[in-house]
């Protein structure tokens, strides 16, 4: 039997089933995204360019997850593996893929696509160890606590990923069980979730001496995948765990260190019932959020939400960005003091915006309150969706608000990556972008919610009474809204709309963010042509009527550009306005504007009522773009004025790169002509090195002339030539001493003896002695081509200077064409 009409949007947040044992859950019923059919001119075409473009990218990209996953199969079955790179996480990368591509089987059949999930089901359950234990690096032991991993299974929980791995299996078990009506997977799911019930809350004699682990993971996610498979299958042991998983957290072990192991990177420094502000790295806590919402509502426990209430509170008014973005400071990939939330230096990962829609959509199922889909709203159309590009095939992991089209900000490159060599954020958005038809419409037994205004249709049950909802709008980019209901049979029900929040006094919920013009008009509900009464009731303008068929409800929702500032306590944004219009957060990017944006000010507030709104078309798709009158910095000081287009946040970045501004200065003297001819000496007072070729200069390392190839033909290098073999090193000191943020390697590669390094590693000096440098929990050193490969440090660093080691490839020499370094400011 098929229950893909169980399964919602986002994972785990819709009701039991029938064959469950849960006496509560959330009030609300999302429509299943595969029984909404979307025809929205926004939206489709994403959907398309998931199945065409971004899936079959990922299926290519995860492709070492299955060559992972395919050394533990061979290993098991007796044969000799050979050249099995351990990695704590590659498998779960190619597990959002599979989920993401299951979901596509359940809007349309794809014999092809099918196969592919038949092949890698295959491959899992081969990989999957007798007892149900699933971690391919241990399985054929090359896992080492080296790599944090641990010596062996299950000995570093905090960060061996072996827990938050298969929580994504089980959630691909799910959606392929759901596709197709085959368990193989779901079968290997069940198996590791009875397997990981025995080592952590009753004891296996093969691990911990016997004794239950009792330790959370890591990096949640399991809870959330736990649910969904108590969902599915009535098995009240997996709700169960869930919730032992999170009151364990806190209590039953606590990390003592800085940096990744500090208690609040993971949120393990308190009972979850007792925390009440956003700490730690912003992926694993909404993931959190998530799970503690969906458990407290199965189990009935009242302290799950109120400590949710007072963590969302303290997000959406110190916390957030105007985009949707979470966790602003890099280092911990997280959260940072209150109001902490920085433009250019934002980090406000990809994954964390998706965090943040899960979370915010289960709050609206359990308090009815539109507030909660206004923040997902905006996270969903500014911060997730500029994570890829219209082409569907590049991405960024990193969402600041300001960028000179120069600084490699998103891993290693100054705008969308190919991939990444950690790669959560692509393979999130592959499972997570199909579901988005399943935000739009929700029910109870007698109230119906339009959630998410999209063109679209579905149907749903009333007691026992079929009713047809059909949408016709060009939201997002245009607020009027047509809602056409059709009840087989008269019958007396609410219909309620959302009516957002940047309609009204600010763009989004919360304390940080504020409109100050006053370009407002009113918004205008008709049923059948007659004016209908605009009384809100938590968000939403309900109508309760005795519908009957062909009743058209037409909502106008004005969308004029707006003036926004931000709370005065966030130091990025004094003296800034930020704009934007409808759900849509608008930039300014270089490609449009002759130069760097942040030469543009705005010494009064513009006149936005006069503001040219306009459609622009490239190849890939189109989108909508603002002209607004404004003022900008001349090369010689002075003062022009000048027409500025803006474009909305999720677009930027789609016409090559260039530089990007959302908050403007009010004040002429934060303006800036041309960041990129700012005064930069090298952030390195010297450099040297072991060797450096006659023909090259060592100097080039730190000479800020930042290539656009590997090959290194366009700018100074740095060579071991001619030493093939030989191990190298270069060593970069700094003016002084700093907290070091990240360094960045650029490698050189030619078509003759200069290749990439078979390995390579950093060390720091302190106090004139060199310690390796302790790598941050999902960093890795990496050789890509064309970019800066960046690392990070585990804990704040403060150092004199950096050593690289490099151990060259057979027959080869190494090369650096140049080399970074980012600060904590001080």
């Amino acid at each position: 039997m098929h229950w893909s009409y169980i399964i919602q949007l986002l994972p785990s947040i819709t009701l039991a089933l029938l064959v469950g044992t849960a006496t509560a859950d959330y009030p609300l019923k999302p429509v299943p995204f595969n029984e909404v059919e979307m025809t929205s001119d926004f939206w489709r075409p994403r959907l398309e360019t998931q199945r065409k473009t971004l899936v079959p990218f990922a299926f290519e990209r995860t492709q070492p997850g299955a060559e992972h996953l395919k050394a533990a199969r061979d290993f098991l079955a007796g044969k000799k593996v050979e050249d099995h790179r351990a990695h704590r996480f590659i498998d779960s990368d190619l597990y959002k893929v599979m989920e993401g591509a299951a979901y596509l089987l359940q809007l349309r059949r794809d014999p092809e696509l099918e196969a592919k999930l038949d092949e890698l089901a295959d491959i899992i359950a081969g990989a999957q160890e007798a007892n149900g234990y699933l971690y391919p690096s241990h399985t054929t032991g090359v896992g080492t606590a080296k790599n944090m991993m641990g010596d062996a299974p299950y000995t570093f929980v905090v960060h061996s990923h072996e827990l938050y791995n298969v929580g994504h299996l089980y959630e691909a078990a799910i959606a392929y069980y759901q596709a197709t009506g085959k368990t193989k997977l779901l079968d290997v799911a069940e198996r590791s979730a009875h397997h990981i019930n025995e080592v952590f809350f009753l004891g296996d004699p093969r691990y911990n001496d016997g004794k239950p682990i009792r330790q959370a993971p890591g990096h949640q996610e399991l809870e959330l995948a736990l649910v969904k498979l108590y969902r599915v299958t009535g098995e009240q042991l997996y709700l169960d765990m869930a919730r032992r998983f999170l009151e364990i957290r806190g209590l039953t072990y606590v990390p003592d260190g800085e940096g990744v192991m500090s208690p609040t990177y993971a949120q393990q420094h308190a009972p979850v019932t007792q925390q009440t502000e956003a700490v730690g790295h912003a992926v694993r806590a909404t993931y959190l959020y998530s799970a503690m919402a969906d458990v407290g509502t199965l189990t009935g426990e009242p302290g799950y939400g109120q400590a949710l209430d007072h963590i969302w509170g303290d997000i959406t008014n110190t916390r957030m960005h105007i985009t949707g973005g979470l966790g602003a400071v890099h280092g911990i990939e997280g959260f940072g003091p209150q109001y902490e939330l920085p433009n250019a230096d934002a980090f406000n990962e990809t994954c964390a915006a998706v965090g943040n829609v899960l979370f915010n959509y289960r709050m609206f199922l359990l308090h009815k309150d539109a507030r909660y889909l206004d923040v997902a709203e905006v996270a969903l159309l500014n911060n997730v969706l500029a994570a890829v590009n219209l082409e569907g095939n590049r991405f960024f992991y990193v969402n600041p608000l300001e960028a000179d089209g120069k600084h490699p900000f998103n891993h290693g490159t100054a705008g969308r990556a190919p991939w990444f060599g950690t790669a959560c954020c692509p393979s999130n958005m592959a499972r997570l972008l199909p579901q988005v038809p399943g935000m739009t419409y929700a029910h109870d037994d007698r109230d119906v919610y339009i959630t998410f205004y999209a063109e679209s249709r579905t149907e749903i049950t009333l007691d026992d009474v079929k009713v047809k909802l059909q949408q016709q709008t060009a939201y997002p980019n245009d607020g009027e809204i047509s809602l056409v209901v059709n009840p087989a049979k008269q019958k007396r029900f609410r219909v309620l709309l959302r009516i957002p929040t940047w309609v009204r006094e600010q763009f989004v919920p919360g304390a940080l963010y504020r409109y100050v013009d006053t370009n407002n008009e009113p918004v205008r509900l008709t049923v059948n042509g007659e004016d209908a009464s605009l009384q809100l009731e938590k968000g939403f303008v309900a109508i309760d009527r005795q519908w009957q068929a062909g009743d058209r409800v037409q909502l106008k929702l004005p969308m004029p550009v707006h003036i926004t500032e931000c709370h005065p306590a966030v130091k990025a944004n004094q003296n800034r306005i930020a704009l934007t219009r409808g759900p849509f957060v608008l930039c300014a990017e270089g490609v449009d504007n002759g130069g760097a944006t942040q030469r543009f000010f705005f010494a009064k507030h513009p006149e936005v009522a006069d503001a040219e709104v306009s459609t622009k078309t490239i190849d890939a798709g189109s989108f909508l773009q603002v002209k607004i009158d404004a003022q900008a910095i001349t090369a010689d000081k002075s003062i022009e004025n000048s027409p500025l287009v803006l474009t909305p946040y999720y677009a930027w970045n789609n016409r090559g790169v260039s530089s990007m501004t959302v908050w403007f200065p009010r004040d002429p003297k934060l303006a800036v002509f041309d960041p990129h001819l700012l005064p930069k000496e090298s952030i390195f007072s010297k450099v040297t090195a072991s060797h450096t070729f006659a023909d090259d200069t060592v100097t080039a390392i730190g000479d800020g002339k930042e290539p656009r190839f590997s090959s290194g033909k366009d700018v100074p290098r740095w060579t071991s030539r001619p030493q093939k073999n030989e191990p190298q090193w270069v060593e970069a000191r700094f003016h002084a001493t700093k907290s070091l943020r990240s360094v960045g390697v650029y490698w050189m590669q030619d078509q003759f003896d200069v290749k990439f390094p078979a390995e390579w590693s950093l060390e720091v000096e302190q106090n004139g002695e060199w310690t390796p440098f302790e790598l941050y929990t999902t960093d890795r050193y990496d050789t890509r081509a064309n970019q800066f490969n960046i690392v990070h440090p585990a804990a704040p660093i403060r150092c004199d200077a950096i050593r690289v080691r490099m151990t060259p490839k057979e027959d080869t020499c190494v090369g650096i064409l140049e080399m970074i370094a980012e600060f904590e400011k001080e």
